[in-house]
């Protein structure tokens, strides 16, 4: 490997203005077409700090500043940021949680990165919706945040003193319109029947 083609390859990863690197992206910026070549690349550039290695095939530019809610949406795709984590973005929970959690339509599962805990939680399809891009992450509107919590606590997957919350920020006309989507269980509507919503 030449210093002036690893220089080359150096100058296109940080024109490309990209944070986040999958192994697909990598190759598209590198062009190599020998696998062999591409792989030594590739460690080159974690070795000498342009890149940090997340997990298998995902990449950081070591030097990024970038939001634990934008890794959140990078480590598993597709998900947004919504429980706990959203309702403490939006001011609901003023507790912060230990973990950073998301919503997916993918298998729950639980990813770390410098100690940090990134959670996933499964849910339909049919309830992936309601979310925003705020900067550079996608993240659950503060009434789906709200009814996604409430829609694992009635399965008893999570558990959460709403007394902590503060309703004053939830527009009960969007949560009328979103409950529509959810089933309507014997526990998920007494829940939402508790908390008046």
């Amino acid at each position: 490997m030449e210093t002036s083609n690893f220089a080359s390859v150096v100058k296109k990863i940080y024109e490309s203005n990209i944070n986040f690197f999958s192994t697909k992206t990598l190759r598209d910026i590198i062009s190599v077409s020998k696998e062999n070549t591409f792989f030594k690349y590739i460690r080159r550039l974690v070795k000498e700090g342009i890149l940090n290695k997340i997990e298998r095939d995902k990449y950081i530019i070591s030097k990024a500043k970038v939001s634990d809610f934008e890794l959140a949406n990078f480590l598993v795709y597709p998900s947004y940021v919504s429980f706990e984590s959203a309702l403490n973005f939006w001011g609901i929970l003023s507790q912060f949680p230990y973990e950073m959690t998301s919503a997916t339509p993918k298998k729950t599962r639980l990813k770390k990165y410098k100690e940090k805990v990134f959670s996933y939680t499964h849910i339909d399809k049919n309830l992936f919706f309601g979310y925003e891009k705020i900067d550079n992450f996608l993240i659950a509107n503060p009434e789906k945040s709200l009814l996604d919590e409430i829609y694992l606590v009635a399965k008893g997957i999570k558990k959460i003193n709403f007394e902590e919350l503060d309703f004053t920020k939830i527009k009960k006309k969007i949560i009328k319109d979103y409950l529509s989507y959810y089933p309507k269980t014997r526990q998920f509507l007494k829940v939402v029947n508790k908390l008046s919503l």
